[in-house]
């Protein structure tokens, strides 16, 4: 009995370190408050994934994205370049036609009803007076098959 007791022990203390060891804090993942200003700022990052297949087969490009060391939101001009932490939002341009302003943070660009063929998404992170961050543009280009449903209904 008493074997048991120590292997449940010991399992239970490697179960806790383990859990510890890897688990992350919250500003490690959502960055930092905004509660609180921030000293010397990294740079802000863009990362964008490639567009999820299941969606071009229906017409509609998704691709998810995450910032680090800015927070998206709806806050526009010259008094928000003040502000800690970053704040800055996307330019999306699909096929160097037109393009749009995404403050959301929704984590997924969505633009339905696309033709089939080749396309391009630009994606730009900007501060809050529209001006690039350099470095920080990702271009996606991706087919359309032409059997793709056109009929998908989407609404942002």
């Amino acid at each position: 009995m008493k074997i048991v007791e120590m292997l449940v022990t010991v399992i239970t203390g490697a179960a806790m370190l383990t859990t510890s060891v890897f688990a992350q804090s919250a500003k490690e993942v959502r960055g930092a408050s905004p509660y609180v200003a921030v000293e010397n700022e990294p740079s802000p990052r863009l990362i964008v994934d490639p567009p999820l297949p299941n969606g071009l087969a229906l017409g509609v490009f998704w691709a998810q994205y995450r910032v680090e060391n800015l927070h998206i939101a709806p806050v526009f001009g010259a008094g928000a370049l003040q502000v800690s932490p970053r704040v800055g939002h996307l330019h999306v341009q699909v096929d160097d036609l037109w393009w749009w302003a995404d403050a959301s943070d929704s984590n997924t660009i969505d633009i339905a009803n696309l033709a089939p063929g080749e396309h391009k998404v630009r994606i730009v992170l900007v501060d809050a007076t529209h001006n690039p961050f350099p470095g920080q543009e990702v271009t996606l280009r991706f087919i359309i098959p032409e059997r793709a449903s056109l009929s998908h209904s989407h609404s942002h």
